[in-house]
């Protein structure tokens, strides 16, 4: 599943990234957020805080105007979900395109804590 990895970033600067299933995202956890990679570049993100060992919030999703339209936020989000899923996490998805593609995608909604899903409308 995901790997671990040392990478150099466009700005210099090295730090882990961890791998998920889709080859263009990555969690870079010393930022706190997945990123979508287009032929080497970062081309959006979605910013998340992990709160303990358990859960994760995702608080902000973006992605460049510049690659707007091609899908690449909701390849974002399901990459990130999966990720969450294969550790195990719950999911509180305060963004609301996080939250709105899980609304479209039933399948994912069993992330939400069942306690907490009326909060987030789902």
């Amino acid at each position: 599943m995901a790997r671990s990895e040392e990478d150099t970033m466009a700005d210099g600067a090295t730090e882990q990234e961890r791998r998920t299933g889709d080859a263009d995202v990555v969690d870079v956890g010393a930022r706190h957020r997945y990123e979508i990679r287009v032929d080497g570049e970062t081309a959006g993100f979605a910013e998340y805080h992990r709160r303990g060992t358990s859960t994760i919030s995702f608080t902000h999703t973006v992605v460049d105007d510049a690659h707007a339209g091609q899908g690449l936020a909701g390849r974002l989000a399901r990459a990130a979900l999966d990720d969450a899923r294969a550790q195990g996490l719950a999911v509180l998805p305060y963004c609301p395109f996080v939250r709105g593609w899980i609304a479209k995608h039933p399948d994912y909604v069993d992330l939400v804590p069942e306690d907490r899903r009326a909060e987030f409308e789902l």
